[in-house]
Formats: C-alpha cells, structure tokens, sequence
C-alpha cells in the first residue's frame, strides 16, 4: 500500500499540506477510507482537493477544548436541542471540503434526517455553530478564512478565540464580525444556542 511520509524534522505544531494531482483527487469514499487507514492521524481536505494534516495540541489547549465541549455539553443536556461533537468529527461541506472545529453542534431536526449510514462517515452537513480554538502556531488571516468558509456553507453562528490576544471573534450570518475582549466579555449564544452563555475567563 502506497504510504505519504512526512519530515522527521517539520516543526511540530504546524499543519502540512499536500498537494492532490488534478488526474486523481480523492472521492469522499476514498478520503473517508484513507482517513480510516490512518486513524492514529488527523486529516482535514481543502475544496481544491488538497489533504492537510493536522498538528496534535498542547495539554493546555486541550484542557482548554475540554472546558468548551463540557460548557457546551452541559447546555445542550439541559435543553436537549441538538448534539454536540468534538474537535475529532469532520464533516463535509457544499464546497467538498471536509472540515473539523473544536466544538460543533447541530440540531436534532438536522442531524435525525440522516440515516445511521450518513452518520457513519463524514456526514455531508454544516454545522450551526462552531468554535475554533486557535493554538500557539495558528495565523490568524489563516483561522479566518476558515471561519469565512463554515460562514459560507451555511453555518450560523461561529466563535474564533483568541486566547494569547485574550479576544474572540463572533461571526454570524449577514451581520459584521463582532470582537469581543475577555475582561469582562461573555459570549451570547443568540437565537442559535437560545440561553447559553460563555464567560471568557474560563479560558484563561
């Protein structure tokens, strides 16, 4: 089986990215099954085609990621509105892109219309709202595209978090994106997340 190496010496923290011949790109089959022939790695697809490998965090940024999926976890256990995913689900976009974010969630009437088979794989679905948490490595021109890219394909309310700036970035369809400082910020979940609420100090 052919096998993609990559430099012992690529300085951790930072995302490859692989260039895919014209001749040949990855069905969502095939990517979905490349994906389970290395499990142990973490790919994202761009919608030119193009694979991308992701780094693994730092204990800090996980613990961060872990109090985010927990606040989120917690709301959405009360008030049973939709479900939760971690930052190791990918879903497939109307561009073909097959991303993943830190949190995403999507509600019950969406995510029930697919069958246990489309839920199996990476479910061709935009999340309504996401978090990206950005690491140490991450630029941030590069985490918003990103952020524009979920906005494109129809995701309604996304959070990009700044924890070294201490700011976060709120993105929601048709409106200006929002920033929003941690001294004293809390994070509103709208219409989308109805009675959530986020304070920024937990991140800290």
């Amino acid at each position: 089986m052919p096998t993609l190496e990559i430099p012992a010496q690529t300085p951790s923290g930072h995302h490859i990215s692989v260039k895919m011949p014209d001749t040949h790109r990855f069905t969502d089959d095939e990517f979905y099954d490349f994906c389970q022939a290395n499990e142990h790695l973490k790919f994202e697809r761009d919608a030119q085609g193009n694979i991308i490998l992701m780094a693994n965090t730092t204990p800090r940024t996980g613990l961060r990621n872990s109090e985010l999926n927990l606040e989120i976890g917690l709301w959405n256990r009360q008030h049973k509105l939709g479900f939760v995913f971690d930052s190791s689900s990918a879903f497939t976009l109307r561009t073909t892109a097959v991303r993943a974010a830190d949190v995403a969630w999507i509600t019950n009437e969406r995510w029930n219309s697919f069958s246990e088979a489309g839920k199996d794989s990476f479910t061709h679905i935009c999340p309504d709202f996401i978090i990206e948490l950005m690491s140490k490595s991450d630029r941030l021109s590069g985490c918003q595209e990103k952020m524009d890219e979920w906005m494109a394909n129809g995701c309604r309310l996304a959070w990009l978090i700044d924890t070294d700036g201490e700011k976060a970035y709120v993105y929601r369809q048709g409106r200006e994106t929002e920033i929003v400082s941690f001294a004293g910020g809390k994070l509103n979940g709208g219409d989308v997340l109805q009675g959530f609420e986020l304070d920024l100090k937990i991140l800290k």
